[in-house]
């Protein structure tokens, strides 16, 4: 997009983009006035019925891009039983959750039924919302496949479909999910799709499903927010130097830090981290995937009113969440997707506002520290020298482990050692008689002393042999009970 295309849309306002009175009124009463790049390059063509391809990052207005239009078209005509007239997939519960509050925000002067059908919330509430006809279904592609499958929902009715964060939806693996919806929906449907990076995949996947889309790119794909303050801080490899770091971080902080959120990149370190802050007294809260959804949107909740300042969190608040003012962003592990540290990072500096965010990396994140310098296009500062100023000491903590390989290795020497134990064991006694002459060196004391444990030797062997045999001498007797077998197991048996 040309500067001077660019510099033109920022000139304008809402009510230059044609969207309905109803959508206006409700927009002003949220305060705002002038759209978004983004918003005011797809909302003019979604409105026409166009296809629309929106790339931008996070944190710039993508969902009133497409919930502000739908609002626009849905003033006409009416939802039947079981057939919604508008579907958006999101990838996850929280995403869903926030679209349907910009449903209620912006829609509250138009009378839609909107439906959620996610994770962790009964079928039979949801079942009822779909009896009773949804103008705006908002569904992650798992729930949405399971009520079609139980016959409960239709989507020949679909009008217009909307896949956001298309990204994140290839990371989680429901491309194959967003192919399969796409085939239950009308050929002659509009289609808006959002991403903010454009991986070979979702090309893909846009040229299968796209009709002559409308290709809306306000910034380049995968660039952090020229108002977000990057730094690398170095630690050592075990979690409890991590956890030492992202202590001392926190508190360096103090003055400037109103709240952040700590990103881990599995469920356990959310859980082991959250622990750990609370038992150095942090006012801290976890969220993760395996949450239930109460818990989950509680916590968010907590978080975005204050009562929680730091959010231990796995990618699943990466994407999309809108929790306008956060000021830190804690990387407690590097990603191990580049794309993810955009979007981590994105949670910060938001709406203009300032940011910060901080990524402790080890020896072993090097070269995902590298990945990401290379999409963003650019270096990230060290805070206090980089991985090459770690103590030697630290560096030898970054060794790997012995394999299982190392093991059966080590484990054969150790059995050529047991049988070398045995062969000694079984002369024991002759090094021991040589060992209590070797100082006279009396050679006549020496084979006495031999033929004095050989003799023993022979006295045990004779003990061993003469002992009597373990027979039963009755060979009707129970193995195991002795004479007293129990009633049921004396029970003849009907062949």
């Amino acid at each position: 997009m040309s500067s001077d295309t660019q510099t033109a849309q920022e000139a304008l306002l809402f009510s230059d983009l044609g969207l309905s009175s109803k959508v206006l009124s409700a927009v002003t009463d949220a305060g705002y006035t002038q759209p978004t790049p983004i918003q005011a390059g797809a909302i003019p063509h979604a409105l026409q019925g166009k296809d629309v391809l929106g790339i931008a990052q996070t944190g710039t207005g993508k969902t009133a891009s497409f919930v502000l239009p739908m609002l626009t078209r849905l003033e006409k005509g009416r939802a039947r039983a079981r057939m919604p007239r508008t579907l958006i997939l999101e990838p996850t519960r929280e995403l869903a959750a926030q679209v349907e509050e910009n449903f209620v925000k912006y829609g509250k002067n138009h009378r839609l039924t909107v439906a959620l059908l996610i994770g962790g919330v009964s079928f039979e509430d949801q079942e009822k919302k779909l009896e009773r006809g949804a103008d705006v279904l908002i569904a992650t592609p798992g729930r949405l496949l399971d009520h079609f499958e139980r016959g409960k929902l239709l989507l020949t009715g679909v009008e217009i479909l909307v896949i956001d964060e298309a990204d994140r939806m290839l990371d989680m693996g429901f491309i194959p999910d967003i192919e399969r919806i796409c085939k239950l929906i009308p050929f002659t449907r509009q289609t808006l799709f959002f991403s903010a990076t454009m991986p070979p995949e979702i090309t893909k996947l846009t040229e299968q499903f796209l009709h002559a889309p409308v290709r809306i790119e306000v910034a380049k794909a995968a660039t952090t927010a020229s108002t977000v303050t990057q730094r690398l801080v170095k630690a050592g490899s075990k979690p409890w130097d991590k956890r030492a770091v992202l202590r001392d971080l926190i508190r360096a902080e103090e003055d400037g830090l109103k709240n952040a959120i700590i990103f881990c990149n599995r469920k356990v370190e959310v859980s082991e981290l959250f622990r750990s802050l609370l038992k150095h007294d942090f006012n801290a809260g976890a969220l993760h995937g395996d949450m239930d959804q109460r818990a989950r949107m509680t916590m968010l909740s907590n978080f975005r009113d204050g009562k929680l300042k730091l959010l231990v969190a796995s990618d699943v608040a990466a994407r999309g969440l809108d929790i306008p003012d956060v000021s830190h962003v804690f990387n407690y592990d590097v990603p191990i997707h580049a794309e993810d540290y955009v979007h981590r990072i994105g949670r910060t500096g938001r709406a203009g506002r300032s940011g910060k965010s901080f990524t402790i990396a080890t020896k072993g994140d090097t070269k995902y520290v590298d990945a990401i310098e290379r999409l963003i296009g650019k270096q990230i500062d060290w805070l206090d020298g980089d991985l090459s100023t770690l103590a030697a000491s630290e560096e030898a903590d970054e060794t790997p482990r012995r394999g299982r390989g190392d093991k059966r290795k080590g484990g054969r020497k150790d059995g050529d050692d047991r049988r070398k134990d045995k062969r000694s064991d079984k002369h024991a006694a002759n090094e021991n008689g040589e060992a209590k002459t070797a100082d006279g060196d009396d050679k006549r004391q020496r084979k006495e002393a031999i033929r004095s444990e050989n003799a023993d030797r022979k006295d045990h062997r004779q003990q061993r042999d003469n002992r009597p045999a373990r027979r039963h001498e009755e060979d009707d007797k129970t193995i195991g009970f002795g004479d007293d077998v129990p009633a049921f197991m004396k029970i003849v048996a009907r062949v």
